[in-house]
């Protein structure tokens, strides 16, 4: 993770991301900087790119692409290359934000039967679109056939899904994290892939980033690991780049930024 350096004479900092874990927070605070990001405009793009990955990595597609490429596609078997479809599952939901709410919202057209969700306090006003019922972590691990991570990074979620957690889940349940690689602890990842103790994971952030190429978790057909790039439409990062820049012009003005993090 790299942070953000302080200069002394440092007054303003504008972040392209809604995600802020990779700035010193306590000594902007303790120093008075204004701190700009870019929540909200991201949040149609990353929510649409955790729906492709998650079907994505049930469906098995880069196991059925590789399949075509290296001859693996021969006559017709009832069981082959089978994944795990959304109708009638349930859909669990760790941190139910806007984001969160925005991926809820694509997936129920598909037949999710049941939405569960996690976090620090139940959201009743946000559930009630997708009757999602507040449950605990435990919970929602051991219950969901699908599990997507979307929460901050904070003390309280770094290594939230762990070998405890993975204990928990179906062995034909699939994960997906979009929110940071530190709440996925990756080696216990690992070895519940590898031993087949869950069915598939899906990953657009890792620790570090980029992932190194001899990580282990390339080595599993049943991981897919995208580059981060939950919000990587063209739209998407024109308008985060406007707004940062605004961010930056405002308070270097002394001025109300368009959108600004209360520290």
């Amino acid at each position: 993770m790299l942070f953000c350096p302080i200069g002394a004479n440092l007054k303003v900092i504008s972040t392209m991301s809604v995600g802020v874990d990779h700035l010193a927070l306590d000594e902007i605070k303790k120093r008075g900087i204004r701190v700009g990001y870019t929540p909200d405009v991201l949040t149609d793009a990353t929510a649409e790119l955790a729906v492709s990955l998650l079907l994505t990595t049930s469906r098995r597609l880069p196991e059925a692409i590789e399949e075509v490429k290296n001859g693996g596609w021969t006559a017709w078997k009832p069981l082959w290359m089978c994944g795990y479809g959304l109708t009638k599952s349930t859909v669990g939901i760790i941190g139910l934000g806007r984001i969160g709410q925005a991926i809820a919202r694509r997936l129920k057209p598909f037949g999710v039967q049941r939405f569960l969700y996690s976090g620090r306090q139940p959201k009743p006003q946000e559930a009630a679109e997708f009757q999602a019922e507040f449950v605990p972590t435990a919970q929602l691990a051991a219950e969901a056939d699908f599990i997507i991570v979307t929460c901050s990074l904070t003390p309280a979620t770094k290594g939230l899904c762990n070998k405890d957690f993975f204990r928990l889940m179906k062995k034909t349940a699939v994960l997906v994290n979009i929110s940071r690689g530190d709440v996925v602890n990756q080696d216990d990842l690992y070895q519940a892939l590898a031993s087949g103790q869950i069915a598939a994971a899906g990953l657009d952030v890792t620790t570090p980033e980029p992932l190194p190429t001899s990580h282990p978790l390339l080595t599993l057909k049943n991981c897919v690991i995208l580059p981060h790039i939950g919000s990587a439409t063209h739209g998407t990062r024109n308008t985060m780049s406007l707004l940062a820049a605004n961010n930056l012009l405002a308070g270097l003005r002394g001025e109300p930024m368009p959108s600004e993090l209360k520290l």
